[in-house]
C-alpha cells in the first residue's frame, strides 16, 4: 500500500507518537541489540535528541486497511532507547518521534543497506573526538560519560588514548601500530618520551615490552617500600603516580623514586629511634636489607622465670581464652565485644610469653639492633649484635690466659739464663725456681696431644663431646673465648647467595632452632664443657648435628673449583635422604620467571606432560610462567640442581602420572 492510501505522501517527515511505533517484521537485523548499545543510545538521545530520523511504513491489516500504527524499518535501536527512557520516566509513551514515511523502497533491502554499507569511524578519530570535547568544550569525564552512555572509566581510557603523540596516532591509523601497542604507549602523556622509545624499539614489540620500558625508572605500587610508607603518605608529600588505564596496574607506578626513598629512610629511622628508646639498646640502625657483612658477634636472649604475679596473669588469660573459645565454638560470627576481647587476650598472652626470655642487661647496654624493611613491606627487627669495639676487654672478664702468663714468665727466665747455656746446664736449684722452658713445654704438650688423640679415637662418646664443644664454642662465642680445640667450622651465610631465603618457612625454622640453642648456652664459655657433657645423649647429638650442619656449604658459585666438595655434598644429600619438595617449590619468583620460555616449557613437560607444555607454547612469557606455576604446584617437580638420586625416580613417576591423567582427561 502506498503512503497516499493512508493520507501521508511518500517521503514526508512526520512526528508519530512513540506508542504508535512497532518493530518491523521485515527488518534485516534479527539479532537483538545489546543492552549496552541501547543504554548508550538512550544517553545520547537524552543529551542531544534523535539526530537521525526513523524510517517507517504504515501498518495495514489483511485487507489493506491502515491500523494506525507504523513499522520501523530503520531506527529500531532508537525506538528501543526511547522505550527505555519511558521506563525510566524520562518521557511519556506519547512522546512524538521524528520519522520519514517510506513505502517506495523494499523495507528489508533498505534495513540491510543501512547496516552493510556504512563504515564505522576509525578508533583514532573517536579518541581524538573525545579529547576535543574535554579540551575545547570543557566537558568533564562524568559529563561525557552521561552524554554517550558509557562508563567514566571508558571515557578516561579514550581521553588517554586521544592524548598520545600525533605521530604515533598516525602510525596507528596507517596500521603500523596495533591498538594494544598504542594503549601501552598511553601509560605516559610525555610525547617526546613516547616517540624516543618508539625509535629504539625492536621490530613489532609486544605491548608488555613497551609498558615495561616506559616504567623502568618508576616504582610499582606493590613495591615493599610503598607498602611500608603507604601510597597516601607518598602522595601527600607531593609524589605523583602514573596509572595504566588499560591493565591491572595494582595502584600504578610511583614517579618520584627519590621522594619515596626519603620517606622510607625517615620512617625506618623513626622506628629505630623508638626501638632504642623502648628497649634501651646502645644503638639501633635502619637498613632496607639486612647487612650480612656486619662483622659483629650476636647474642641471644636467655630463659627467664616469670614472677608469680605474671604466671598467675598468664594462667588467667589462657583460662579466659579457653572459656570464650568453648562458649562460641559453634557461632558463625563473633559479637563485636567478644571479638575485641579475644584480641585483648591474645595480645596479653603474647606479651607475657615474650617475658619468658630476656637479653642480659649488659648485652643490651653495649649491643644493638637492626631495623630492616622486610620483603613484604613489614618491619623486621634483628636484635643482639655486639660491635667489636664494644666487646669487653679481656682483662675485665678476669679470664687472662694462663698460657700467656706462663709465656711472660718463660721470657723472664730465659733472660736470666747466661748466654750459651742451655736448660740442661742449669743447676738443680735453678730448675726448682724457674718455670719450664718453651722448648720443653712444646715437647710435653705435643706428647700430651698425641695421647689425647689416641685415647679420644677409642672413645666416641667423649669425641662427640669434644667436637661439639669446639663447634659450639666457635659458633656461639666470640674472640678469645672461642679459641678451644682446633676444629673450625666455616659458616656459609646463605642469605648472601639467595635473596629472602631467611624469610622462607625453612629459613624461619632454622632461625628458631638456632635461637633455641643460643638461649640455652651458658653466658660464659668457661661453663660450656660442663653444659655439653651434662646433656643427655639425644640432646648432645642434636646439638652436635646442629653445629656440624652449619659447616655444610653446597653453594655452587661462578668459576667454582670445588668438584670434590660438591660431589661430597651430593653424597651427603643421599645419605640424609634430602627431599627438597619440603623446602622449595617452583614459582614465578623462585624459578619460572627467571628462566627462558624454553625452560618453562621443559619444566611443564617434565612435571606435567607434553600436552600441557604444548598448550602453553603460544603464550607470552609472563602468562606462561603464571600458568606453569599453577600446573606444577601439586606435582613435586624440581630442577636438576635440587634433585637427589632418591627423589629423581619419584619425580619421574609423578610426571608420568600427571601426563597420563591429562591424556585421560583429553580422551574423555
Amino acid at each position: 500500500m502506498s503512503a497516499k492510501s493512508v493520507g501521508i505522501p511518500d517521503g514526508t517527515e512526520v512526528r508519530i507518537p512513540l506508542s504508535k511505533l512497532k518493530k518491523s517484521p521485515k527488518n534485516a537485523r534479527k539479532t537483538p541489540h545489546s543492552e549496552a548499545a541501547i543504554e548508550a543510545l538512550a544517553a545520547s538521545i537524552a543529551a542531544k535528541g534523535i539526530l537521525q530520523n526513523l524510517i517507517v511504513e504504515p501498518e495495514v491489516d489483511g485487507e489493506g486497511a491502515a491500523t494506525g500504527f507504523f513499522c520501523v524499518t530503520i531506527g529500531e535501536g532508537r525506538r528501543l532507547a526511547q522505550l527505555l527512557r519511558v521506563k525510566r520516566k524520562e518521557i511519556r509513551k506519547s512522546e512524538p518521534i521524528r520519522c520519514v514515511v517510506d513505502t517506495a523502497n523494499d523495507p528489508h533491502e533498505i534495513s540491510l543497506d543501512e547496516n552493510v554499507t556504512r563504515e564505522k569511524m576509525h578508533p583514532a578519530d573517536e579518541f581524538e573526538a573525545f579529547r576535543k570535547l574535554a579540551d575545547e568544550r570543557g566537558f568533564g569525564v562524568e559529563d561525557i560519560a552521561a552524554r554517550f552512555g558509557v562508563t567514566a572509566h571508558v571515557v578516561r581510557q579514550r581521553l588517554r588514548l586521544g592524548a598520545v603523540s600525533p605521530r604515533l596516532m598516525q602510525l596507528y591509523r596507517d596500521g603500523d601500530l596495533t591498538l594494544e601497542q598504542l594503549m601501552a604507549f598511553a601509560i605516559t602523556d610525555d610525547h617526546a618520551r613516547q616517540e624516543a622509545l618508539y625509535e629504539r624499539l625492536p621490530f613489532d614489540p609486544d605491548a608488555s615490552t613497551i609498558r615495561r620500558l616506559l616504567t623502568e625508572t618508576h616504582v610499582p605500587a606493590t613495591d615493599r617500600r610503598v607498602r611500608f610508607v603507604g601510597l597516601e603518605a607518598y602522595m601527600e608529600a607531593g609524589g605523583t603516580v602514573l596509572r595504566d588505564l588499560f591493565t591491572e596496574d595494582r595502584g600504578g607506578y610511583l614517579e618520584d623514586v627519590a621522594l619515596l626513598d626519603l620517606l622510607v629512610t625517615a620512617k625506618l629511622g623513626r622506628e629505630a629511634d623508638a626501638l632504642r628508646a623502648a628497649e634501651g639498646w646502645r644503638w639501633t640502625e635502619a637498613y632496607l636489607d639486612f647487612p650480612h657483612a656486619h662483622g659483629m658477634r650476636r647474642v641471644y636472649p636467655h630463659a627467664v622465670v616469670l614472677s608469680s604475679e605474671d604466671e598467675a596473669s598468664l594462667a588467667a588469660a589462657h583460662a579466659e581464652f579457653d572459656r570464650l573459645t568453648e562458649q562460641h565454638q559453634t557461632a558463625e560470627e563473633l559479637p563485636d565485644d567478644v571479638a575485641a576481647r579475644f584480641g585483648e587476650l591474645e595480645a596479653e598472652i603474647d606479651r607475657l610469653e615474650a617475658m619468658r626470655t630476656a637479653y642480659d642487661a649488659e648485652d643490651v647496654a653495649r649491643g644493638g639492633a637492626f631495623v630492616i624493611l622486610n620483603h613484604d613491606g613489614t618491619l623486621r627487627i634483628e636484635r643482639g649484635f655486639i660491635r667489636p669495639q664494644d666487646e669487653k676487654p679481656e682483662t675485665e672478664t678476669g679470664q687472662q690466659s694462663d698460657v700467656g702468663a706462663r709465656d711472660e714468665e718463660d721470657r723472664e727466665g730465659e733472660e736470666a739464663a747466661p748466654d750459651g747455656e742451655d736448660d740442661e746446664g742449669a743447676s738443680e736449684e735453678e730448675d726448682e725456681d724457674r718455670p719450664l722452658s718453651d722448648a720443653l713445654v712444646r715437647d710435653l704438650t705435643a706428647h700430651r696431644t698425641l695421647g689425647l688423640r689416641l685415647n679420644l679415637s677409642e672413645q666416641p662418646d667423649v669425641a662427640i663431646v669434644a667436637v661439639t664443644h669446639a663447634l659450639a664454642a666457635q659458633i656461639f662465642y666470640f674472640g678469645a673465648n672461642a679459641h678451644v680445640v682446633g676444629i673450625q667450622p666455616v659458616n656459609c651465610d646463605l642469605a648472601a647467595h639467595a635473596a629472602e631465603i631467611e624469610d622462607t618457612p625453612a629459613g624461619k625454622a632454622w632461625s628458631d632452632r638456632h635461637a633455641n640453642w643460643a638461649r640455652q648456652m651458658p653466658k660464659d664459655v668457661a661453663g660450656l664443657w660442663e653444659f655439653v657433657a651434662e646433656l643427655d645423649h639425644d640432646s648432645r647429638m642434636a646439638l652436635f648435628a646442629h653445629c656440624v650442619s652449619l659447616t655444610v656449604n653446597a653453594v655452587k658459585l661462578p668459576f667454582d673449583r670445588r668438584p670434590r666438595a660438591l660431589a661430597a655434598a651430593r653424597r651427603l644429600a643421599e645419605a640424609v635422604a634430602l627431599d627438597m619438595t619440603r623446602y622449595w617449590r617452583p614459582t614465578v619468583r623462585s624459578y619460572l620467571g627467571r628462566v627462558t620460555k624454553a625452560g618453562i616449557l621443559e619444566a611443564v613437560r617434565e612435571g606435567v606432560g607434553g600436552e600441557a607444555a604444548e598448550r602453553l607454547s603460544d603464550m607470552k612469557k609472563a602468562g606462561m610462567a603464571q600458568a606453569a606455576e599453577q600446573l606444577l604446584a601439586a606435582t613435586g617437580w624440581l630442577p636438576a640442581l635440587l634433585r637427589t638420586a632418591a627423589s629423581q625416580g619419584l619425580t619421574d613417576v609423578q610426571g608420568e602420572a600427571q601426563g597420563s591423567e591429562l591424556r585421560a582427561e583429553a580422551a574423555e
